[in-house]
Protein backbone atom coordinates (compact mmCIF):
# COMPACT_ATOMS: atom_id res chain seq x y z
CA UNK A 1 0.00 0.00 0.00
CA UNK A 2 1.42 3.35 -1.04
CA UNK A 3 1.50 6.42 1.23
CA UNK A 4 -1.21 8.00 -0.88
CA UNK A 5 -3.48 5.08 0.02
CA UNK A 6 -2.80 5.54 3.72
CA UNK A 7 -3.36 9.26 4.16
CA UNK A 8 -5.26 12.12 2.63
CA UNK A 9 -2.71 14.82 3.47
CA UNK A 10 0.95 15.33 4.30
CA UNK A 11 1.64 15.44 8.00
CA UNK A 12 -1.19 13.06 8.89
CA UNK A 13 1.00 10.81 11.01
CA UNK A 14 2.52 13.73 12.95
CA UNK A 15 -0.93 15.07 13.82
CA UNK A 16 -2.18 11.60 14.74
CA UNK A 17 0.83 10.70 16.92
CA UNK A 18 0.63 13.85 19.04
CA UNK A 19 -3.14 13.51 19.47
CA UNK A 20 -2.65 9.83 20.25
CA UNK A 21 -0.16 10.64 23.01
CA UNK A 22 -2.74 12.93 24.61
CA UNK A 23 -5.27 10.08 24.51
CA UNK A 24 -2.64 7.77 26.05
CA UNK A 25 -2.19 10.28 28.86
CA UNK A 26 -5.97 10.47 29.38
CA UNK A 27 -6.14 6.68 29.73
CA UNK A 28 -3.26 6.85 32.22
CA UNK A 29 -5.10 9.41 34.36
CA UNK A 30 -8.34 7.42 34.04
CA UNK A 31 -6.59 4.21 35.18
CA UNK A 32 -4.27 5.68 37.81
CA UNK A 33 -6.70 4.88 40.62
CA UNK A 34 -6.80 1.16 39.72
CA UNK A 35 -3.63 0.25 41.64
CA UNK A 36 -4.28 2.89 44.30
CA UNK A 37 -7.71 1.59 45.32
CA UNK A 38 -6.60 0.03 48.60
CA UNK A 39 -4.34 3.02 49.37
CA UNK A 40 -7.25 5.39 48.69
CA UNK A 41 -9.51 3.38 51.01
CA UNK A 42 -6.95 3.83 53.79
CA UNK A 43 -6.07 7.47 52.98
CA UNK A 44 -9.67 8.65 53.04
CA UNK A 45 -11.00 5.99 55.48
CA UNK A 46 -13.82 4.94 53.17
CA UNK A 47 -15.90 1.81 52.46
CA UNK A 48 -16.02 -0.23 49.26
CA UNK A 49 -19.06 1.60 47.92
CA UNK A 50 -17.43 4.96 48.68
CA UNK A 51 -14.28 3.81 46.91
CA UNK A 52 -16.39 2.73 43.95
CA UNK A 53 -17.91 6.22 43.91
CA UNK A 54 -14.58 7.62 42.66
CA UNK A 55 -14.75 5.55 39.51
CA UNK A 56 -18.54 5.79 39.33
CA UNK A 57 -18.37 9.60 39.30
CA UNK A 58 -15.54 9.61 36.78
CA UNK A 59 -17.41 7.25 34.44
CA UNK A 60 -20.69 9.12 34.92
CA UNK A 61 -19.07 12.40 33.90
CA UNK A 62 -17.27 10.71 31.00
CA UNK A 63 -20.44 9.10 29.69
CA UNK A 64 -22.55 12.21 30.24
CA UNK A 65 -20.05 14.38 28.36
CA UNK A 66 -19.87 12.25 25.21
CA UNK A 67 -22.74 13.81 23.27
CA UNK A 68 -21.89 17.40 24.35
CA UNK A 69 -18.25 16.80 23.39
CA UNK A 70 -19.30 15.42 20.01
CA UNK A 71 -21.33 18.57 19.41
CA UNK A 72 -18.41 20.73 20.63
CA UNK A 73 -16.09 19.01 18.14
CA UNK A 74 -18.55 19.66 15.30
CA UNK A 75 -18.78 23.32 16.39
CA UNK A 76 -15.22 24.27 17.48
CA UNK A 77 -13.01 21.62 15.87
CA UNK A 78 -11.07 18.75 17.51
CA UNK A 79 -7.86 20.74 18.18
CA UNK A 80 -9.44 23.28 20.53
CA UNK A 81 -11.46 20.65 22.39
CA UNK A 82 -8.38 18.41 22.73
CA UNK A 83 -6.31 21.26 24.20
CA UNK A 84 -9.10 22.05 26.68
CA UNK A 85 -9.20 18.38 27.67
CA UNK A 86 -5.44 18.18 28.26
CA UNK A 87 -5.46 21.30 30.46
CA UNK A 88 -8.44 20.01 32.45
CA UNK A 89 -6.76 16.63 33.04
CA UNK A 90 -3.54 18.25 34.22
CA UNK A 91 -5.23 20.51 36.76
CA UNK A 92 -7.55 17.74 37.97
CA UNK A 93 -4.75 15.23 38.57
CA UNK A 94 -2.74 17.89 40.43
CA UNK A 95 -5.77 18.52 42.60
CA UNK A 96 -6.08 14.80 43.30
CA UNK A 97 -2.44 14.74 44.42
CA UNK A 98 -3.14 17.27 47.18
CA UNK A 99 -6.62 16.06 48.15
CA UNK A 100 -6.70 15.07 51.81
CA UNK A 101 -10.44 14.62 52.22
CA UNK A 102 -12.95 12.40 50.46
CA UNK A 103 -14.93 15.39 49.17
CA UNK A 104 -11.88 17.08 47.60
CA UNK A 105 -10.80 13.80 46.01
CA UNK A 106 -14.27 13.33 44.52
CA UNK A 107 -14.11 16.83 43.04
CA UNK A 108 -10.75 16.07 41.44
CA UNK A 109 -12.01 12.81 39.89
CA UNK A 110 -15.03 14.71 38.52
CA UNK A 111 -12.70 16.89 36.46
CA UNK A 112 -10.52 13.91 35.50
CA UNK A 113 -13.64 12.41 33.95
CA UNK A 114 -14.43 15.68 32.19
CA UNK A 115 -10.95 16.04 30.69
CA UNK A 116 -10.87 12.38 29.72
CA UNK A 117 -14.18 12.76 27.89
CA UNK A 118 -12.67 15.48 25.67
CA UNK A 119 -9.94 13.33 24.11
CA UNK A 120 -11.04 10.17 22.31
CA UNK A 121 -13.75 11.65 20.08
CA UNK A 122 -11.28 14.37 19.01
CA UNK A 123 -8.66 11.81 18.04
CA UNK A 124 -11.18 9.77 16.03
CA UNK A 125 -12.33 12.94 14.24
CA UNK A 126 -8.72 13.75 13.30
CA UNK A 127 -8.24 10.19 12.02
CA UNK A 128 -11.35 10.54 9.84
CA UNK A 129 -10.09 13.87 8.51
CA UNK A 130 -6.46 13.01 7.79
CA UNK A 131 -6.56 9.36 6.70
CA UNK A 132 -8.14 7.66 3.69
CA UNK A 133 -11.43 5.74 4.21
CA UNK A 134 -9.84 2.33 3.63
CA UNK A 135 -7.26 2.99 6.33
CA UNK A 136 -9.60 4.42 9.00
CA UNK A 137 -10.71 1.10 10.65
CA UNK A 138 -7.09 -0.02 11.14
CA UNK A 139 -5.83 3.37 12.39
CA UNK A 140 -8.82 3.62 14.74
CA UNK A 141 -7.98 0.23 16.26
CA UNK A 142 -4.32 1.21 16.61
CA UNK A 143 -5.49 4.39 18.35
CA UNK A 144 -7.39 2.37 20.91
CA UNK A 145 -4.53 -0.09 21.34
CA UNK A 146 -1.74 2.46 21.82
CA UNK A 147 -3.96 4.48 24.12
CA UNK A 148 -4.11 1.45 26.40
CA UNK A 149 -0.41 1.84 27.08
CA UNK A 150 -1.61 4.46 29.51
CA UNK A 151 -3.18 1.70 31.58
CA UNK A 152 0.13 -0.21 31.60
CA UNK A 153 1.95 2.91 32.83
CA UNK A 154 -0.75 3.21 35.49
CA UNK A 155 -0.23 -0.41 36.60
CA UNK A 156 3.27 -1.55 37.57
CA UNK A 157 5.11 1.85 37.41
CA UNK A 158 2.35 3.61 39.34
CA UNK A 159 2.37 0.84 41.93
CA UNK A 160 6.12 1.35 42.43
CA UNK A 161 5.75 5.14 42.54
CA UNK A 162 3.06 4.99 45.21
CA UNK A 163 5.19 2.68 47.32
CA UNK A 164 8.47 4.61 46.94
CA UNK A 165 7.34 8.23 46.53
CA UNK A 166 4.00 8.40 48.25
CA UNK A 167 0.59 9.64 47.15
CA UNK A 168 1.20 13.36 46.53
CA UNK A 169 4.51 13.10 44.67
CA UNK A 170 3.29 10.23 42.48
CA UNK A 171 0.18 12.07 41.32
CA UNK A 172 2.04 15.38 40.85
CA UNK A 173 4.52 13.66 38.55
CA UNK A 174 1.61 12.21 36.62
CA UNK A 175 0.00 15.65 36.32
CA UNK A 176 3.21 17.24 35.02
CA UNK A 177 3.06 15.10 31.87
CA UNK A 178 0.02 17.08 30.78
CA UNK A 179 2.09 20.26 30.40
CA UNK A 180 4.32 18.59 27.81
CA UNK A 181 1.33 17.17 25.93
CA UNK A 182 -0.44 20.54 25.82
CA UNK A 183 2.61 22.17 24.26
CA UNK A 184 2.72 19.41 21.64
CA UNK A 185 -0.94 19.97 20.78
CA UNK A 186 -0.46 23.71 20.34
CA UNK A 187 2.59 23.30 18.09
CA UNK A 188 1.72 20.27 15.95
CA UNK A 189 -1.98 19.41 15.73
CA UNK A 190 -4.14 20.99 13.02
CA UNK A 191 -7.80 20.39 12.27
CA UNK A 192 -7.13 20.53 8.52
CA UNK A 193 -3.95 21.03 6.44
CA UNK A 194 -4.69 24.66 5.57
CA UNK A 195 -5.73 25.85 9.06
CA UNK A 196 -4.87 25.07 12.67
CA UNK A 197 -8.48 25.30 13.82
CA UNK A 198 -11.73 25.20 11.90
CA UNK A 199 -15.09 26.13 13.39
CA UNK A 200 -18.38 24.66 12.29
CA UNK A 201 -21.65 26.57 12.05
CA UNK A 202 -23.43 27.63 15.20
CA UNK A 203 -25.98 25.07 16.31
CA UNK A 204 -29.45 25.90 17.52
CA UNK A 205 -31.23 23.58 19.94
CA UNK A 206 -33.51 22.56 17.08
CA UNK A 207 -30.52 21.59 14.95
CA UNK A 208 -28.95 19.66 17.83
CA UNK A 209 -32.14 17.73 18.52
CA UNK A 210 -32.57 16.85 14.85
CA UNK A 211 -28.96 15.75 14.48
CA UNK A 212 -29.05 13.51 17.55
CA UNK A 213 -32.45 12.10 16.61
CA UNK A 214 -31.24 11.34 13.08
CA UNK A 215 -28.15 9.56 14.43
CA UNK A 216 -30.10 7.52 16.97
CA UNK A 217 -32.76 6.58 14.40
CA UNK A 218 -30.16 4.59 12.47
CA UNK A 219 -30.22 0.89 13.47
CA UNK A 220 -26.47 0.84 12.83
CA UNK A 221 -25.92 3.52 15.51
CA UNK A 222 -27.89 1.47 18.01
CA UNK A 223 -26.04 -1.69 17.02
CA UNK A 224 -22.75 0.15 17.60
CA UNK A 225 -24.08 1.40 20.96
CA UNK A 226 -24.86 -2.11 22.23
CA UNK A 227 -21.61 -3.55 20.85
CA UNK A 228 -19.73 -0.94 22.87
CA UNK A 229 -21.95 -1.49 25.92
CA UNK A 230 -21.45 -5.25 26.08
CA UNK A 231 -17.84 -5.77 25.01
CA UNK A 232 -15.76 -3.55 27.25
CA UNK A 233 -17.26 -3.30 30.76
CA UNK A 234 -15.49 -6.39 32.11
CA UNK A 235 -12.02 -5.18 31.14
CA UNK A 236 -12.78 -1.56 32.05
CA UNK A 237 -13.96 -2.49 35.54
CA UNK A 238 -10.91 -4.67 36.15
CA UNK A 239 -8.53 -2.02 34.83
CA UNK A 240 -10.09 1.01 36.48
CA UNK A 241 -10.77 -0.17 40.02
CA UNK A 242 -11.75 -3.68 41.01
CA UNK A 243 -9.15 -5.85 39.25
CA UNK A 244 -6.36 -5.17 41.74
CA UNK A 245 -8.48 -5.81 44.88
CA UNK A 246 -10.06 -8.87 43.24
CA UNK A 247 -6.71 -10.49 42.46
CA UNK A 248 -5.15 -9.59 45.82
CA UNK A 249 -8.01 -10.30 48.21
CA UNK A 250 -10.38 -12.37 46.10
CA UNK A 251 -7.74 -14.69 44.63
CA UNK A 252 -4.92 -14.39 47.17
CA UNK A 253 -2.27 -13.02 44.81
CA UNK A 254 0.57 -10.68 45.74
CA UNK A 255 0.67 -6.99 44.83
CA UNK A 256 3.28 -7.73 42.17
CA UNK A 257 1.25 -10.51 40.55
CA UNK A 258 -1.90 -8.40 40.62
CA UNK A 259 -0.10 -5.55 38.85
CA UNK A 260 1.29 -8.01 36.32
CA UNK A 261 -2.16 -9.42 35.60
CA UNK A 262 -3.47 -5.90 34.97
CA UNK A 263 -0.56 -5.40 32.58
CA UNK A 264 -1.53 -8.60 30.73
CA UNK A 265 -5.06 -7.18 30.45
CA UNK A 266 -3.70 -4.25 28.47
CA UNK A 267 -1.21 -6.31 26.48
CA UNK A 268 -4.09 -8.52 25.29
CA UNK A 269 -5.93 -5.43 24.06
CA UNK A 270 -2.82 -4.16 22.29
CA UNK A 271 -2.29 -7.45 20.47
CA UNK A 272 -5.96 -7.97 19.61
CA UNK A 273 -6.53 -4.42 18.34
CA UNK A 274 -4.53 -4.64 15.09
CA UNK A 275 -5.86 -8.14 14.43
CA UNK A 276 -9.46 -6.98 14.80
CA UNK A 277 -8.72 -3.86 12.75
CA UNK A 278 -7.43 -6.06 9.92
CA UNK A 279 -10.36 -8.48 10.29
CA UNK A 280 -13.11 -5.87 10.06
CA UNK A 281 -11.33 -4.14 7.16
CA UNK A 282 -11.29 -7.43 5.26
CA UNK A 283 -14.69 -8.69 6.44
CA UNK A 284 -16.80 -5.62 7.33
CA UNK A 285 -20.06 -7.53 7.14
CA UNK A 286 -19.07 -9.98 9.89
CA UNK A 287 -18.46 -7.34 12.55
CA UNK A 288 -21.25 -8.26 14.96
CA UNK A 289 -20.47 -11.96 14.59
CA UNK A 290 -16.88 -11.28 15.66
CA UNK A 291 -18.14 -9.29 18.64
CA UNK A 292 -20.60 -11.97 19.77
CA UNK A 293 -17.86 -14.61 19.62
CA UNK A 294 -15.56 -12.49 21.81
CA UNK A 295 -18.33 -11.81 24.34
CA UNK A 296 -19.10 -15.53 24.57
CA UNK A 297 -15.42 -16.24 25.30
CA UNK A 298 -15.34 -13.63 28.08
CA UNK A 299 -18.49 -15.05 29.69
CA UNK A 300 -17.11 -18.61 29.58
CA UNK A 301 -13.83 -17.67 31.26
CA UNK A 302 -15.51 -15.67 34.03
CA UNK A 303 -17.88 -18.57 34.66
CA UNK A 304 -14.97 -21.00 35.04
CA UNK A 305 -13.07 -18.70 37.43
CA UNK A 306 -16.07 -17.84 39.59
CA UNK A 307 -17.19 -21.48 39.79
CA UNK A 308 -13.71 -22.71 40.74
CA UNK A 309 -13.52 -24.04 44.29
CA UNK A 310 -10.98 -22.00 46.21
CA UNK A 311 -8.39 -19.77 44.54
CA UNK A 312 -8.20 -20.16 40.77
CA UNK A 313 -4.82 -21.30 39.38
CA UNK A 314 -2.58 -18.50 38.15
CA UNK A 315 -2.69 -19.75 34.56
CA UNK A 316 -6.49 -19.51 34.65
CA UNK A 317 -6.35 -15.91 35.86
CA UNK A 318 -3.91 -15.13 33.05
CA UNK A 319 -6.33 -16.59 30.49
CA UNK A 320 -9.18 -14.63 32.10
CA UNK A 321 -7.42 -11.27 31.75
CA UNK A 322 -6.21 -12.07 28.23
CA UNK A 323 -9.73 -12.94 27.06
CA UNK A 324 -11.31 -10.02 28.92
CA UNK A 325 -8.70 -7.66 27.48
CA UNK A 326 -9.86 -8.44 23.94
CA UNK A 327 -13.20 -6.89 24.87
CA UNK A 328 -11.64 -3.41 24.75
CA UNK A 329 -10.73 -3.43 21.04
CA UNK A 330 -13.92 -5.42 20.32
CA UNK A 331 -15.91 -2.44 21.61
CA UNK A 332 -14.15 -0.26 19.02
CA UNK A 333 -16.01 -2.19 16.34
CA UNK A 334 -19.09 -0.31 17.50
CA UNK A 335 -17.54 2.95 16.27
CA UNK A 336 -16.89 1.42 12.86
CA UNK A 337 -20.51 0.28 12.60
CA UNK A 338 -21.59 3.81 13.53
CA UNK A 339 -19.18 5.33 11.00
CA UNK A 340 -20.64 3.34 8.12
CA UNK A 341 -24.21 4.09 9.22
CA UNK A 342 -24.00 7.92 9.42
CA UNK A 343 -22.90 10.79 7.16
CA UNK A 344 -19.74 12.75 8.01
CA UNK A 345 -21.63 15.78 9.35
CA UNK A 346 -23.19 13.59 12.06
CA UNK A 347 -20.14 11.43 12.75
CA UNK A 348 -18.96 13.14 15.96
CA UNK A 349 -22.40 13.13 17.55
CA UNK A 350 -23.00 9.50 16.54
CA UNK A 351 -19.60 8.58 17.97
CA UNK A 352 -20.49 10.36 21.19
CA UNK A 353 -23.73 8.39 21.49
CA UNK A 354 -21.91 5.09 20.98
CA UNK A 355 -19.02 6.00 23.28
CA UNK A 356 -21.42 6.49 26.19
CA UNK A 357 -22.49 2.89 26.14
CA UNK A 358 -19.50 0.97 27.46
CA UNK A 359 -18.87 3.51 30.17
CA UNK A 360 -22.49 3.47 31.31
CA UNK A 361 -22.20 -0.33 31.59
CA UNK A 362 -18.89 0.00 33.44
CA UNK A 363 -20.40 2.60 35.75
CA UNK A 364 -23.29 0.28 36.62
CA UNK A 365 -20.91 -2.61 37.25
CA UNK A 366 -18.41 -0.61 39.33
CA UNK A 367 -21.05 0.65 41.75
CA UNK A 368 -22.81 -2.73 41.84
CA UNK A 369 -19.59 -4.46 42.85
CA UNK A 370 -18.99 -1.90 45.60
CA UNK A 371 -22.51 -2.28 46.99
CA UNK A 372 -22.35 -6.08 46.91
CA UNK A 373 -18.93 -6.10 48.60
CA UNK A 374 -20.30 -3.90 51.39
CA UNK A 375 -23.31 -6.20 51.71
CA UNK A 376 -21.20 -9.35 51.89
CA UNK A 377 -18.35 -7.79 53.95
CA UNK A 378 -19.89 -5.19 56.28
CA UNK A 379 -17.79 -2.48 57.88
CA UNK A 380 -15.53 0.41 56.85
CA UNK A 381 -12.19 -0.49 55.26
CA UNK A 382 -10.88 -2.70 52.51
CA UNK A 383 -10.84 -6.21 54.02
CA UNK A 384 -13.07 -7.96 51.47
CA UNK A 385 -13.55 -11.74 51.40
CA UNK A 386 -13.13 -14.10 48.41
CA UNK A 387 -16.78 -15.13 48.73
CA UNK A 388 -17.86 -11.49 48.59
CA UNK A 389 -15.88 -10.96 45.42
CA UNK A 390 -17.53 -13.96 43.76
CA UNK A 391 -20.93 -12.54 44.54
CA UNK A 392 -19.88 -9.09 43.35
CA UNK A 393 -18.28 -10.17 40.07
CA UNK A 394 -21.41 -12.17 39.21
CA UNK A 395 -23.20 -8.85 38.62
CA UNK A 396 -21.70 -8.96 35.12
CA UNK A 397 -24.15 -11.63 33.96
CA UNK A 398 -27.13 -9.27 33.99
CA UNK A 399 -25.29 -6.75 31.79
CA UNK A 400 -24.11 -9.45 29.40
CA UNK A 401 -27.65 -10.77 29.01
CA UNK A 402 -29.15 -7.36 28.25
CA UNK A 403 -26.32 -6.47 25.87
CA UNK A 404 -26.34 -9.66 23.83
CA UNK A 405 -30.13 -9.52 23.39
CA UNK A 406 -29.86 -5.94 22.12
CA UNK A 407 -26.94 -6.70 19.79
CA UNK A 408 -28.94 -9.49 18.20
CA UNK A 409 -32.04 -7.31 17.97
CA UNK A 410 -30.34 -4.43 16.17
CA UNK A 411 -28.19 -6.72 14.05
CA UNK A 412 -31.46 -8.06 12.59
CA UNK A 413 -32.85 -4.54 12.11
CA UNK A 414 -29.67 -3.29 10.45
CA UNK A 415 -29.66 -6.20 8.02
CA UNK A 416 -33.34 -5.57 7.24
CA UNK A 417 -32.58 -1.91 6.50
CA UNK A 418 -29.78 -2.87 4.14
CA UNK A 419 -32.04 -5.39 2.39
CA UNK A 420 -34.64 -2.68 1.76
CA UNK A 421 -32.25 0.13 0.75
CA UNK A 422 -29.58 -1.93 -1.03
CA UNK A 423 -31.18 -5.25 -2.08
CA UNK A 424 -28.41 -6.06 -4.55
CA UNK A 425 -25.73 -5.61 -1.90
CA UNK A 426 -27.58 -7.56 0.79
CA UNK A 427 -26.47 -10.92 -0.54
CA UNK A 428 -22.84 -10.10 0.21
CA UNK A 429 -23.36 -8.27 3.51
CA UNK A 430 -23.19 -9.82 6.96
CA UNK A 431 -23.22 -7.23 9.73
Amino acid sequence: MSPSDDVRHQGAYAVWIVALLVYLLAVFHRSSLAVAGLAAAERFEISASQLATFTMLQLLVYAGMQVPVGLMVDRFGPRRVLIAGAVTLTLAQAGFAFADTYALALGARFFVGMGDAMTFICVLRLVNTWFSPGRIPFISQITGVVGQLGAIIAAVPMTLALRELGWTTSYLLAASLGIVMTVGLVLVVRDVPHARSVSGPAMSMTHIRRSLAASWSQPGTRLGFWIHFTSQFSATTLGLLWGYPFFVQGEGRSDHVAGLLLTFLVVAAMIAGPVLGWAISRHPWHRSTIVLTIIASIVIMWTIVLAWRGEAPLWMLVVLVLVSGVGGPASMIGFDVGRTSNPLDRLASATGIINQAGFVASLLLVISIGLILDWRTPGVGSDYTPSAFRWAMSAQYLLWTVGVVQIWRYRVRTRAKIMVEEPEAYGRTRL
